[in-house]
């Protein structure tokens, strides 16, 4: 394990007790149209192999298990995995404790590489290298964020967006680095692209509305990395905005369950000959 692959682990909070519980129950998994186009692109509407890299609690990993023959879902950290294996439920799927820079698996074998919210937690150039290695030709690697937060209303929106200013604010303070800071999605595109393994790459927007409630909104705010790092180094919850945000979900939303609109980035390199 690289410097790099270890404090990227230690300081996610994602070891946190109970964390990958919350992650797994309040973050959303890709959208049909996303993995229906990413089938396409790839040539194939029914993949012999898709690879999860990065695949935490196994959302983007179980999504796939309808569509391709295997899914193999790569994940270092301990507590993501476990969570993971406890939800497997399809045979076809399983799990592996490696890093996405070294996954063993067999040259050209896979259609398809993915990074659901989780390439800017790697080494992206090794990744890359390993990404192309995997995969046949005409195969496509893609890293896919969804957009924070969600469309879902105004003032709930305003209360969200005060929460992650502070949380970068105390992010900045206590000299705890996040996945973003180290290497931003805003340069994915350019990193895939300036790799030189891919034949084609491109970036594009796809949207999913989910119906959720208040306590659903509230526990994706708390599903965030870097809330139990900070938590546990002191800063409190009214500091985090956490509080505010609370009051402000359940006042708004009360009983009701209302639309969230949730955009998806993808970032993708198609592998040439």
């Amino acid at each position: 394990m690289t410097d790099f692959s270890r404090q990227a682990i230690r300081q996610s909070g994602y070891l946190r007790a109970g964390f990958a519980d919350q992650y797994d129950a309040f973050r959303p998994a890709p959208p049909p149209v996303l993995l229906d186009a990413l089938a396409r692109y790839a040539g194939c509407s029914a993949p012999a192999l898709v690879v999860d890299l990065g695949s935490g609690t196994g959302l983007s990993t179980r999504a796939w298990a309808e569509r391709a023959t295997e899914v193999v879902g790569i994940e270092p950290n301990p507590e993501m995995r476990k969570a993971a294996e406890r939800r497997i439920g399809q045979e076809n799927v399983r799990y592996v404790d490696g890093f996405a820079s070294e996954t063993g698996l067999e040259p050209a074998s896979a259609d398809l590489v993915t990074c659901s919210q989780s390439f800017h937690w790697m080494e992206r150039g090794p990744v890359l290298t390993e990404a192309a290695r995997i995969l046949r030709e005409g195969g496509v690697f893609a890293a896919y964020d969804y957009d924070t937060p969600p469309l879902i209303h105004p003032e709930v929106d305003a209360a969200f967006s005060a929460h992650l200013r502070l949380r970068g604010r105390y992010r900045d303070e206590h000299k705890v680095e996040a996945g973003w800071t180290r290497t931003p999605k805003s340069g994915h595109l350019e990193v895939i692209r300036e790799s030189g393994l891919f034949a084609h790459t491109r970036e594009f927007v796809v949207h999913d509305e989910l119906e959720a409630g208040a306590a659903e909104i509230v526990g994706f705010a708390r599903s965030l990395g870097l809330v139990p790092e900070l938590l546990a180094l002191g800063v409190s919850e009214d500091d985090l905005g956490l509080t505010a945000f609370d009051e402000t979900v359940r006042r708004g939303i009360g009983d009701r369950r209302v639309p969230s609109l949730w955009g998806y980035r993808v970032r993708l390199g198609v592998k040439g000959a």
